[in-house]
């Protein structure tokens, strides 16, 4: 196999070995981006000539023997969320087109710093809120398995273009599964991070209380280099943690025997797909036979998740959204009154799928129905975090499939909110209770697309995570039909 296909720490590997040059990555990552991206639409923008002199710059390090670290060198990719300093950065909404932040989020410094080679910015649903990338305002990603069919979301662009191979990581956010849904859909690796493990300054804001950067790779190796390079306090972001970051890679090398799997009863019910549940008990049995306790256990109040995030989300969104009104930066639509300009900024500005959010949220935070709404999500959201942590008093991970189902047709759940919602009901609980959670591959379904399985942590506890998803993961990574067809 070519070394631009390998998943990332094999590249790593070949880079440290001198197999591989940066600059011969780099062109093979942007001649298979010229020649796939058009059916695949995972970039809304390419970041050439930064990435040339990165790839320059770590090829100089390394030939004086000094390298930034194991992604000195490896192109890489980020959701069009972060902000990155003189390039356009869009959240995947027209009422940012246009925008390009005078600095660099956090992840982005540590990253650069890192040594990686950025390529470019990678589609989402606009301002994050949807799972099928649909809600883009630049047009819908394709799933590398099957371009007819979504490659979830919101951070589907990053997860198509690592499936795809387009770059050999990427970067997206999770506020209710936008980083595991889109893995488990095409095939790769995904983890969203504790709340507070790695600083969200210059990631632009969705649900403050939920949004959580993390990383995607093709194994988890790949993800726990990524993971190391970003992670650690912050200054700039009050809610980061001073824990210090642990060697996540270190921990990939012992073995998964006594550690106490937990298998809750609401998350194998109604719903479930049964090619998905069949894939993820054979993924369960797989970490059973190398040593794993499997035991059964409760999370009672996880069915209200969903309920429970589409009031909290919603009501920081229509918070947080609340800046864009055309006045600092981004679209202004034209109107002869302050008043009317800002309805046609907005009414203009935001897809159909953030104004209904926004609407959502202001209803639940109104006078009169913010103790019936908002207050009492925020106590069921108590009660779900409870239930983890007593879970938690008897088991070190929790594992359930990542999304009910497969990859569904584009178009197929747009006209039905409630249905492309509950397409995070597996992955929604653990934003709303701030916890660790990675999907890793464990199969594929009679179509031949993917199958995720989700192992939840205890906080900050990511190097269990990373031992478990180690184990559980497939000893092949298989090329989508994307690839395979070039």
């Amino acid at each position: 196999m070519k070394t631009d296909l390998l998943p990332l720490s094999q590249i790593s590997d070949a880079l440290a070995s001198g197999g591989v040059s940066p600059q011969a990555l780099l062109e093979a990552s942007l001649a298979r981006i010229r020649a796939v991206d058009g059916k695949l639409h995972a970039f809304l923008r390419l970041t050439e000539n930064e990435a040339h002199a990165a790839a320059k710059a770590a090829a100089q390090r390394r030939a004086n023997r000094k390298p930034a670290g194991p992604l000195d060198g490896i192109p890489i990719a980020l959701k069009d969320i972060y902000c990155m300093e003189g390039v356009e950065t869009t959240c995947g909404s027209k009422i940012l087109r246009g925008y390009v932040p005078p600095y660099d989020a956090t992840v982005v410094r540590k990253l650069k710093q890192a040594g990686a080679v950025i390529v470019g910015k990678l589609n989402m649903d606009e301002f994050a809120m949807g799972s099928s990338t649909e809600n883009s305002a630049y047009g819908p990603t394709m799933n590398p398995w099957d371009l007819s069919r979504t490659p979830g979301g919101s951070s589907g662009g990053s997860a198509a273009a690592v499936a795809a191979r387009l770059v050999a990581g990427a970067f997206g956010t999770d506020t209710g599964g936008s980083i595991r849904q889109p893995a488990a859909m095409v095939g790769c690796v995904g983890m969203k991070p504790t709340y507070g493990r790695v600083s969200r300054y210059g990631v632009i804001a969705f649900a403050s209380s939920l949004d959580q950067v993390g990383p995607f790779a093709q194994d988890v190796r790949g993800v726990a280099y990524l993971l190391s390079a970003v992670a650690g306090h912050d200054e700039n972001d009050q809610t980061s943690s001073r824990r210090p970051v642990p060697d996540y890679a270190a921990a990939l090398g012992r073995d998964v025997r006594g550690l106490r799997l937990g298998v809750p009863r609401e998350y194998f019910g109604e719903g479930v797909a049964p090619e998905v549940e069949h894939a993820v008990r054979a993924g369960i049995e797989r970490l059973r036979g190398l040593g794993c306790e499997v035991r059964d256990i409760s999370l009672p109040n996880s069915p209200h998740a969903i309920a429970t995030y589409y009031i909290v989300a919603t009501a920081e969104a229509s918070s947080n959204l609340a800046r864009y009104d055309g006045v600092r930066y981004g679209y202004r639509a034209r109107a002869g009154q302050l008043l009317e300009m800002y309805e046609k900024t907005r009414a203009e500005g935001f897809g159909a799928e953030v104004k209904r959010r926004i609407m959502l949220g202001t209803y639940a935070l109104s006078a009169g129905y913010y103790d019936a709404y908002y207050l009492r999500a925020q106590k069921v959201r108590t009660l779900i975090r409870r239930d983890f942590d007593q879970a938690f008093a008897t088991v070190d991970a929790v594992v359930s499939p990542t999304s009910p189902t497969t990859a569904f047709r584009l178009g197929e759940k747009l006209d039905d909110p409630l249905a492309m919602y509950l397409s995070d009901v597996y992955t929604v609980p653990v934003n709303l209770a701030g916890l660790p959670g990675i999907s890793v591959p464990c199969g594929f379904d009679s179509k031949g697309l993917p199958v995720g399985l989700q192992l939840i942590g205890k906080p900050f506890d990511e190097e269990t995570l990373l031992r478990m998803a180690r184990a559980a993961e497939p000893a092949e990574h298989r090329l989508p039909p994307i690839v395979e067809d070039r």
